[in-house]
């Protein structure tokens, strides 16, 4: 995830750009550029955070521009790889977000041509498209180049020829037009508007937009006009790091839809198999991360018949050393969790394979395996991980059909997955549009000072972080179990004021897990049924009812997270908690 500004009118456009550039910081944050339009467009860009680049950058004369904060995809945080780019005869500056499937089939052709390239970037590949395909207008060359990409793009481009003229494209990444009074913008986002214009257009997929000093023109990528008012926006600066939203948590939680399409998109082919003979399987990690990690056990047994063990990388590297090799994967939404990262030398000592699931490219736990898997969750502030905690549970999908092509995964298995997957996100956009149900659920049991969360087999896991969260951000006391446990002791704990959240997906546990809330019912505590759309037993036996989108069965623990991410959050908002730095916690814990 990245961000982009372009700017054009009768002022000044550098302190413009930059300013816009702080309040998309959110959105990268490992290097930042700038590009000015004049007599030549100058470029000044670097790694590091955005005020390293406005204390560097000379001051450059122009009023209009491009500008952009980055967040690594393809290419290390470096100066080369920072944007814009430049074309080989310095004539295009170019900016983008997103990915572009097809760059290296692309790049080969172009350098077979002669271009020249100075990154490792996928975004390269398109501004020397645009140098190729340009004949007097950017929005033409903008219009024949995008035909050729896939993937996912927010583009905004500019010509040294055509002066006051910012082109923008996007497919799949978020662009939104500003409207001024003699000036104009496009942004990635809101919030870098807001000290210039409350008036915005929302550009949608396959839509060009030219903005001028005199106004914004939009059509489809055929040319034909796109007729859209603007929008007025009301919240205001205050709320602007925030989108919006009262709390970070809350606008990463309804961002989970995005984040899980940006960690999917390009990796739902066929993968080809391990070379290297694997038997089990060993995954490793903290907190949120290890029960993801618990999921993923579950996953990868059902998907590619392998035995999965789970350990808190705590205790990992002071167990006992076995003679076994297991293919080892560690997982840290930072890259950077001591732990975990002692783990993965540790493993790495022992002889195993190792996988790195982070959401950091370049992090520390990147140097330390032989793999890496990234999410693209995109920066999270809140101290409760969410969508970091959702896409990893997508890495893990991921991973599991690979181990399981070549051994025991079936074409149209495999075939079934990619698209169950493909299909998650507008699940999960289904539970946030019912955010109101949940929000009532939540003030009936905010008063609570114990909760308990039961599951069984996939969603036992689900319980345990469902617990998590309500203890970190509402302080109430929090337990997950197996279900099938309570009557080994928990059930000594319930009462009238100790409301249990009992997931209930119709599974091959479903029948025994119904029975379990009848143990609960009877004891006389509050039961919150987490259950399918189409279920009409489960009703029966709980006193409140959240329902969830009627997925397959291994897919069930996405859509129930976001349930119970919702839950937590609703409560604790109730109870007045500082949700978003929650006491006594840090976002990555970096010491042992």
């Amino acid at each position: 995830m990245c961000g982009i500004v372009g700017y054009t009118g009768y002022r000044q456009a550098q302190p413009i750009l930059v300013g816009a550039l702080k309040r998309l910081e959110y959105r990268g944050y490992d290097s930042a550029g700038i590009a000015l339009g004049g007599e030549k467009i100058s470029v000044y860009k670097d790694k590091g955070e955005v005020a390293h680049i406005e204390a560097g950058a000379p001051r450059f004369t122009g009023v209009w521009g491009i500008a952009h904060t980055r967040w690594a995809t393809h290419g290390k945080p470096t100066k080369n790889n920072a944007h814009p780019f430049m074309d080989c005869n310095g004539k295009v500056a170019l900016a983008h977000n997103g990915i572009i499937e097809n760059y290296g089939r692309l790049k080969d052709d172009l350098m077979r041509r002669g271009h020249v390239f100075t990154s490792e970037t996928d975004t390269e590949t398109v501004v020397h498209l645009i140098e190729e395909n340009y004949k007097g207008n950017l929005e033409e060359a903008a219009r024949t180049v995008v035909k050729m990409l896939e993937g996912s793009y927010a583009l905004v481009m500019m010509h040294v020829s055509e002066p006051g003229k910012v082109v923008a494209v996007r497919k799949e990444s978020p662009l939104i037009l500003g409207i001024g009074d003699g000036e104009n913008f496009v942004a990635s986002d809101v919030p870098a508007l807001l000290d210039h214009t409350d008036r915005v257009i929302s550009m949608q997929d396959g839509e060009v937009a030219v903005i001028t000093q005199d106004g914004v023109t939009l059509t489809d990528v055929e040319g034909k006009p796109v007729d859209r008012g603007f929008q007025r926006i009301t919240f205001t600066l205050d709320d602007a790091e925030r989108g919006g939203y009262e709390h970070f948590m809350l606008k990463e939680i309804f961002e989970q839809p995005r984040a899980l399409h940006d960690t999917l998109v390009g990796k739902l082919g066929e993968d080809a198999p391990y070379g290297i003979p694997i038997d089990g399987v060993r995954l490793i990690a903290c907190g949120t991360s290890y029960h993801a990690s618990l999921v993923g056990k579950y996953v990868i047994e059902s998907i590619a018949k392998l035995p999965a063990q789970v350990e808190v990388a705590s205790e990992y590297r002071y167990g006992a050393v076995s003679r076994e090799h297991p293919f080892t994967v560690l997982i840290s939404q930072s890259g950077e969790t001591a732990d975990t990262l002692a783990a993965a030398k540790e493993a790495t000592r022992r002889g195993c394979y190792t996988v790195g699931i982070t959401n950091i490219l370049g992090s520390s736990i990147t140097r330390e395996v032989d793999e890496t898997i990234y999410t693209r969750a995109g920066i999270e502030i809140g101290v409760a991980a969410t969508k970091t905690y959702l896409t990893q549970l997508a890495a893990l999908y991921l991973l599991a059909m690979r181990l399981g092509t070549g051994r025991t995964l079936r074409p149209d298995t495999a075939r079934q997955m990619r698209e169950g997957l493909r299909s998650l996100p507008q699940h999960v956009q289904r539970v946030l549009n019912n955010s109101e149900e949940i929000e009532k659920v939540a003030k009936e049991t905010s008063k609570a000072r114990d909760m308990f969360f039961i599951g069984r087999n996939l969603n036992y896991p689900v319980a345990l972080e469902g617990a998590l969260k309500m203890k970190e951000i509402s302080y109430i006391h929090a337990e997950g179990y197996p279900a099938g446990e309570l009557k080994h002791g928990p059930l000594a704990l319930l009462s009238p004021e100790a409301p249990v959240i009992a997931i209930a997906v119709k599974d091959h546990t479903y029948e025994k897990m119904l029975s379990n809330i009848g143990e609960v019912s009877a004891r006389g505590s509050p039961v919150v049924g987490i259950c399918s759309e189409g279920d009409r037993e489960t009703p029966k036996y709980v006193d409140y009812v959240l329902r969830v989108p009627d997925v397959p069965t291994i897919f069930s623990p996405v859509p129930v997270s976001v349930v119970l991410q919702l839950l937590a959050y609703y409560a604790a908002r109730e109870r007045g908690c500082p949700i978003d730095k929650p006491r006594n916690l840090a976002k990555s814990v970096t010491v042992e």
